[in-house]
């Protein structure tokens, strides 16, 4: 697990069981912490576009015959500008 950031957007680098869809992983991560970031800092509502903290959009790649974690990993801190920095990294997810 590791999340990081690169200039206006945040990577999520997720590991699970395939029961999960990693649609609904992402739908639920996306509610959790935005519910979370507007109860912590309401006034952020205020100041986004139509009150929305994640923009509609995101981007899934699963690990299977054409890829492994590494080049996962390495795609996502490659990803865009230069800017990536790594903002948490652990094996375990712990959501506040």
């Amino acid at each position: 697990m590791e999340i990081g950031t690169d200039g206006d957007h945040v990577h999520f680098l997720i590991q699970s069981v395939p029961t999960y869809s990693p649609t609904k992983i992402t739908q639920t991560i996306k509610s959790i912490t935005a519910r979370e970031a507007f109860r912590l800092a309401p006034e952020v509502k205020k100041k986004l576009w139509g009150g929305e903290f994640w923009g509609k959009g995101y981007f899934i790649n699963t690990v299977g015959q054409h890829a492994d974690v590494k080049t996962i990993a390495n795609y996502v801190k490659n990803q865009g500008s230069k800017d990536y920095k790594p903002i948490h990294k652990q094996y375990q997810l712990r959501l506040f």
